[in-house]
């Protein structure tokens, strides 16, 4: 691990790269490092920092608000130190107002990440997929965004503005807003949870050309399930799995739990497990054999 944050190989510029491209990057999400490391080995290009995930896995509650800026920025970071690949994070509101944001993206920056997205909903925020939510007023958000590209010290950070208005204020609405977004400077916009595909096309048709765009592949959520050869053919540029990792997981604890509180042991759910020598191949330890080998006296 450790590629160097900028320069012409590094996270970011690839990101830039991947976004470039005519098919749409995929980023399933990732709550710690494990499971970001998981996702590079399976191959994918890029690793999604989900905070609905970061918030279930650390404090083992839903995503409405409750992490503060400190604790994503360093469950970000054990991501980033885990992987090669580029890491983009959920920043939720940017925590606070256009000052709190300056801080913000400082902070996600210095801790490497390659993209962050913000978002306009008021403080403290809801799950994109969730009812109940409220929104901050276009002009404020306008200022957050001058103020997130303000903040950042290498230019190849990837700001991604996210709008959350549809379910507020209505999808036309939503589509202004993210044009004022990327007027202010945002890189990528993310119009969240269209609920139908006459939507969804909405938002890639009158989004076209203004910047690239997020498919929010929410997992169980509002936004219509359509296979990818559809969103690639709607033009989107970023594809996030956000939670099927989380809920895998969370399926497979469930299970051996299960097991156990029926057997008195897991041992009849242990063939569809990985093996201990497997699984601390997995993480890597016989790279630390070669390094203790290499630097051990």
């Amino acid at each position: 691990m450790g590629e160097l944050l900028s320069g012409p190989t590094s996270p970011r510029a690839r990101l830039r790269e991947l976004l470039a491209r005519a098919e749409p990057l995929v980023a399933p999400g990732a709550y710690d490092a494990l499971s970001a490391r998981l996702i590079e080995q399976a191959g994918f290009e890029a690793v999604y920092m989900t905070g609905f995930g970061t918030t279930a896995s650390l404090i083992g509650r839903p995503d409405v608000g409750l992490l503060t800026a400190t604790e994503m920025i360093d469950n970000a970071r054990r991501l980033i130190a885990a992987v090669d690949v580029p890491v983009i994070a959920d920043a939720d509101t940017g925590y606070g107002n256009a000052i709190n944001v300056l801080r913000t993206v400082q902070g996600y920056e210095q801790a490497g990440v390659a993209g962050i997205h913000l978002e306009d909903q008021v403080t403290p925020k809801k799950c994109g997929h969730m009812s109940g939510k409220e929104v901050i007023p276009a002009a404020e958000m306008v200022g957050k965004i001058r103020a997130a590209v303000a903040a950042r010290r290498d230019p190849e950070l990837v700001l991604i503005a996210r709008t959350d208005a549809a379910a507020v204020e209505g999808l036309d609405a939503a589509i202004a807003r993210a044009r004022s977004y990327a007027e202010a400077g945002a890189d990528v916009l993310f119009v969240e949870a269209p609920t139908s595909e006459d939507a969804i096309v909405q938002v890639a048709t009158e989004l076209k050309g203004v910047a690239p765009l997020v498919f929010n592949w929410a997992e169980g959520g509002r936004t219509p399930p359509i296979p990818l050869e559809r969103i690639a053919e709607h033009g989107f540029s970023l594809v996030l799995f956000p939670i099927g990792t989380l809920l895998a997981a969370t399926a497979g604890i469930q299970a051996l739990l299960a097991t156990i509180r029926t057997d008195g042991t897991p041992a009849a759910a242990m063939a569809g497990l990985p093996t201990f020598d497997g699984f601390t191949d997995l993480i890597g330890l016989p790279e630390v054999q070669d390094l203790e080998q290499r630097f051990g006296s």
